[in-house]
């Protein structure tokens, strides 16, 4: 088997992937996430999954890199990481009683021939109404400030929702595990 690199510094990808069983490195890579002007949510992640990967081919030259990235969607405003307190406040608050798409793109690359398998996995999350008080004694106990959409589903982030819908429940923490064992069976690898 090629090594297997998973092109993300995010602890929630390392976790899940690892959940496969399979051996792999994560390598960050330094790419620009800003969205180019009139780009949906999916256009952006399935951009964003592409370029991660097909950035570390250099450094990866005989590898399976795995790209990912994910943006939720309120309506036709991207949500990001909020980055502090006060803009999680904001987001939530926004969500309250309202269904938010979460879009999480994912790539894999044979770095050997180039070939590129990629996705958007979308799951939307039906948010309960939330009062103030309530999202503030979720952001004082999880601080998902480093979330897409402002919470963590796999911490009490699942107490926000009313309903959710989607194909793969790991797309919506950020790395749809069901497209990826599809994909790393098409390069010949079975999991388990």
């Amino acid at each position: 088997m090629p090594p297997l690199i998973l092109a993300s510094s995010s602890i929630y990808r390392q976790q899940l992937l690892a959940r496969l069983g399979l051996t792999f490195q994560s390598h960050s890579p330094d790419i620009d996430e800003t969205p180019i002007a009139g780009e949906t949510a999916a256009q952006l992640v399935l951009r964003l999954a592409q370029q991660k990967a097909q950035t570390l081919t250099g450094q990866y030259e005989d590898a399976l890199i795995i790209g990912s990235d994910q943006v939720a969607s309120l309506g036709q405003q991207i949500l990001s990481k909020p980055g502090n307190h006060s803009n999680a406040l904001k987001q939530l608050a926004a969500c309250s009683g309202k269904t938010v798409t979460f879009y999480t793109g994912l790539a894999l690359l044979n770095s050997t021939n180039q070939q590129l398998q990629s996705c958007v996995e979308p799951f939307s999350v039906q948010f309960r109404t939330l009062s103030t008080q309530a999202i503030e004694r979720y952001l004082q106990h999880e601080q998902p400030y480093d979330c897409a959409g402002s919470f963590k589903m796999e911490g009490l982030g699942i107490s926000l929702f009313e309903r959710l819908s989607g194909d793969d429940p790991n797309s919506l923490v950020g790395l749809p595990l069901i497209q990826l064992v599809t994909m790393l069976a098409n390069e010949g690898i079975d999991v388990p």
